[in-house]
């Protein structure tokens, strides 16, 4: 049934997608003011002054948050099969796991090396819808699970 909390918590995760997607996720200024870099799902991005800047493409983040929330969306419609369901959580959680690695690789070994390499700069909301989507992918699996074992109990009183 599409009404279970699962398919709620599911629908979090496809969203925190599409704002880890819109939103920046990551930015870091100079003392002086004079350079700053920032990070989205499509580029890492360092502007050293006015008129320089370079950017290098961070695309597989952007494809990696799209496959994951594709994946639950297709977890969504497979109700009927809570097996295959919590297993697709379960890729979603390692497929997660991956994308947060390589946010925080970005940041924290190729940003932060631009300038002034011990302040680590700030992140901003779509590094913490990313956060949000893998708590509501947890707590999808621990429902999809909770009604798995329902329904064994309830067989077994038969």
């Amino acid at each position: 049934m599409l009404q279970r909390i699962q398919t709620i918590f599911l629908v979090i995760v496809a969203i925190g997608m599409g704002v880890f997607l819109a939103l920046p996720l990551w930015e870091k200024t100079a003392t002086d003011g004079a350079q700053s870099a920032s990070l989205t799902a499509l580029r890492l991005s360092h502007q050293t002054n006015a008129v320089q800047s370079q950017e290098q493409s961070v695309l597989y983040l952007a494809i990696l948050a799209v496959v994951i929330a594709a994946v639950a969306i297709f977890a969504i419609t497979r109700y009927r099969n809570r097996l295959l369901q919590s297993a697709l959580c379960a890729a979603n959680s390692i497929l997660m796991t991956v994308l947060l690695a390589g946010t925080i690789y970005q940041t924290y070994y190729k940003g932060a090396r631009f300038f002034e390499p011990e302040s680590p700069g700030d992140y901003l909301p779509g590094f913490y819808a990313l956060i949000v989507a893998m708590l509501a992918n947890v707590l999808a699996n621990r429902f999809i699970r909770r009604d798995e074992r329902m329904v064994k109990e309830s067989n077994r009183m038969r």
